[in-house]
């Protein structure tokens, strides 16, 4: 069912109708019985709001959102809709809503507990899924996979992921040196029903030997023939038009050592399936982090604020993939969302580094939503639409406007349900005075 009792617009809400009905019932003793009430429903009537549908489409103004348990029953303009009898009403006027965020690149703890709480940050700042590429390899990873767990988002996993043989770095993922390693460990893969294959086909600024297209293209086979499909970490623009000849289905990253030709656009449009997931990373200039007052404690907050200062040399390698993210959103490439990292808070920067690159709040909010829900085939998520799992993000202020407002979050409604955020963020800060 759904539970608004968590939310702070309902409760005045509550405490006004309170206040209103009280007069009446001091005088019922002298007036006729009121005729009987609806029975209470277990559906909700979010009106007012401006919103968001996440498919590109014009925002809804003054809309209607009918909920019923998790589930969306009707999307529509105020004046179109017909309220239930009985069901709670929550006016969200002055309010914009989007749906939640879907960040498919992220590495985050191997145990169950350091885990949920990783999944719990992302739901506090408005994630309602995740995929983790390469390293979600332990038991406790695959059971939360199978969980739904309270205030967190859902976890999908790659599993161990895939890369030649680089001493000295992790050693999580399969490190493979032929076509037969290659489909030994897919097939292995296929077993655990993972969610995608991850490949590193990067020699890390020269430091190792990169996967072949021979034994890439061998994982790429093998991974379709198991109906799955196959993301790939790159750097260079070379490695990049290989593997889309190979049968890539995505990028993990969007190419960095230089700017992409006509050859590698050509690529691109004719393989039109394929998705890239840019992953900008540190813009290198400096940022307000006042905004993550209420999750960071202020002495890591201080410390963390001081590592956004302006790094031209950092800046000019962020615009070498900005200006391939914009040449290939302007040419059709279908866009989805990532952010390679643990943090619950880094969407909202990715989102902001991804508008600086050329692309409008609007494109941007598409690809963090539905492109990305049809990137992880989560066919319940990413619009708010009729069917559709009740995951959105209230705010306070339009992101259409400035990116940056997607940060002033009032309520995020997962699986139908308010996020207890104000309890998450006592245990992560307590009752400490913020910056």
């Amino acid at each position: 069912m759904f539970k608004v009792a968590v939310s702070p617009t309902l409760q005045h809400c509550r405490s006004l109708t309170i206040g209103f009905l009280a007069p009446l019932l001091l005088s019922s003793c002298a007036a006729p019985p009121p005729e009987e009430s609806p029975a209470a429903t277990n559906v909700t009537v979010i009106e007012g709001a401006r919103v968001i549908i996440g498919d590109g489409s014009p925002p809804i103004e003054n809309a209607t959102l009918i909920l019923e348990d998790d589930q969306f029953i009707h999307v529509g303009a105020g004046n179109e809709s017909e309220v239930p009898a009985g069901s709670v009403r929550v006016d969200l006027t002055g309010r914009t809503i989007m749906p939640a965020i879907i960040d498919t690149h992220v590495h985050l703890s191997p145990t169950r507990t350091a885990l949920i709480e990783d999944l719990q940050r992302k739901a506090y700042y408005g994630v309602s899924a995740v995929l983790a590429l390469g390293r979600g390899v332990s038991e406790d990873s695959f059971q939360i996979r199978a969980e739904t767990v309270p205030n967190a988002a859902r976890y999908l996993t790659a599993g161990r992921g895939i890369t030649a043989p680089e001493p000295g770095r992790t050693e999580v993922p399969y490190w493979i040196t032929s076509e037969d390693e290659a489909r030994s460990a897919v097939q292995e893969l296929a077993e655990q029903d993972v969610d995608f294959v991850k490949i590193w086909v990067d020699d890390r600024n020269g430091q190792f030997d990169k996967l072949s297209p021979e034994i890439y293209s061998a994982v790429i086979d093998e991974a379709h023939k198991h109906e799955l499909r196959v993301t790939a970490h790159i750097f260079a623009l070379e490695d990049a038009k290989q593997l889309l000849r190979a049968g890539i289905d995505a990028f993990a990253h969007g190419v960095r050592d230089q700017d992409i030709d006509d050859e590698f656009v050509e690529l691109v449009k004719e393989r039109p399936h394929v998705v890239l997931v840019p992953n900008l990373g540190n813009r290198g200039i400096e940022e307000d982090l006042s905004w993550l007052s209420k999750t960071i404690p202020p002495t890591e907050l201080l410390e963390l604020q001081e590592s956004y200062t302006d790094r031209p040399e950092v800046e000019e390698r962020f615009n070498i993939q900005a200006r391939n993210l914009a040449r290939l959103n302007a040419e059709g490439m279908r866009i989805a969302f990532g952010t390679d990292g643990g943090a619950g808070w880094s969407p909202h920067l990715e989102m902001a580094d991804m508008v600086a690159s050329g692309m409008t709040p609007h494109e941007v909010i598409v690809a963090a939503t539905q492109n990305s829900a049809e990137l992880l085939e989560l066919n319940d998520l990413g619009t708010i639409a009729v069917g559709n799992s009740a995951d959105f993000i209230v705010l306070e202020t339009n992101p259409l406007d400035d990116i940056t407002n997607t940060r002033q979050i009032e309520t995020v409604y997962l699986r139908g349900m308010a996020v207890s955020r104000d309890e998450l963020s006592e245990r992560w800060v307590g009752s400490a005075e913020t910056p």
